[in-house]
């Protein structure tokens, strides 16, 4: 059982890291730049595509992300300089209606492009098999996730709460008229933000690939609860988007784990089998409910 609760909060730790992947570059954009995207999860599912696609043109799964995250970003910028420039000063829902229509777009692009079927995206060689650590066995490839995850978390904190940039970036969304009278170029700013935060998720798809299915529709699960972590964490934070990340996946992964077995041990077994499921899977929105009830603002509201 301590093995099994261990590997499982391993496995939260991995999918809270990647779903930071995700949410990062969405609570940028909706925190700082005050733009709703709801293709966020399609540019997930378009980055994993392309990573699949380079990856098996090239031979190499670590060439193919590479190759991958770069395409996804550049068709990021396209993006930004031909669409969202012109609604960040538009209303939520026409920001709204137009992102969504961005998600069918993509959806349907994707279908005629690579067909309905999953498409494989193989982990290297090198990390396919289990890592021993102290007697523990655990894959090797969702620890280089964890890695990356860390990795990228530690970037992040320094680029936005430490560095110049950071600062400009902060100044542009707080007072962008003043910003741009001190000589900063806020728009060019805020397409860079925009372009990182769609390499974030692009990475986000392509580490995940082959863990997940990688096919049409992928992005809109993932899209939701990445609305929660930043919901969670406070709109804007990136630190509220790492602890509302690791809240959500250590909860959603244990709670699937767990709960059906903890409920068979307290329950019959027919109700237990229906109940445990129905509960973990709106576990996470029970725990942002009781989240906002004591701290409305989120965990770490960016302008505390």
């Amino acid at each position: 059982m301590t093995q099994l609760i261990l590997e499982q909060a391993l496995n939260g730790l991995q999918f809270g890291l990647m779903l930071f992947l995700l949410a990062a570059g969405l609570t940028l954009v909706f925190g700082i730049m005050d733009c709703i995207n709801l293709a966020h999860g399609s540019l997930y599912m378009v980055g994993a595509y392309f990573v699949a696609a380079a990856a098996q043109a090239a031979d190499s799964f670590w060439i193919g992300l590479a190759a991958g995250v770069a395409g996804t970003a550049l068709l990021g910028l396209l993006l930004e300089l031909s669409l969202f420039r012109r609604l960040y000063r538009r209303d939520h829902l026409s920001q709204v209606l137009a992102t969504f229509a961005l998600i069918l777009i993509a959806n349907e692009s994707v279908r005629m492009v690579w067909g309905a079927q999953p498409v494989m995206l193989n982990a290297p060689e090198a990390l396919a098999g289990p890592l021993d650590i102290a007697g523990f066995s655990y894959p090797a490839y969702r620890l280089v996730i964890i890695a990356f995850g860390l990795a990228i978390g530690v970037l992040l904190y320094l680029l936005v709460a430490r560095s110049r940039v950071g600062m400009w970036v902060r100044a542009g969304a707080a007072n962008r008229e003043m910003t741009e009278a001190l000589g900063i170029n806020v728009r060019g700013l805020f397409t860079a933000v925009f372009v990182f935060g769609v390499a974030l998720s692009a990475l986000a798809g392509g580490l995940l690939g082959p863990l997940l299915a990688v096919q049409v529709g992928m992005g809109e699960s993932v899209l939701i609860l990445a609305f929660v972590v930043i919901i969670i964490g406070g709109i804007g934070s990136v630190r509220g988007a790492l602890v509302g990340s690791l809240i959500v996946g250590t909860a959603d992964t244990l709670g699937r784990a767990l709960l059906p077995t903890l409920l068979r041990a307290t329950l019959p077994a027919d109700t237990a089998s229906t109940l445990g499921p129905a509960l973990a899977s709106i576990l996470i929105y029970l725990l942002m409910a009781a989240i906002l009830f004591f701290r409305p603002q989120g965990l770490f509201p960016a302008r505390a």
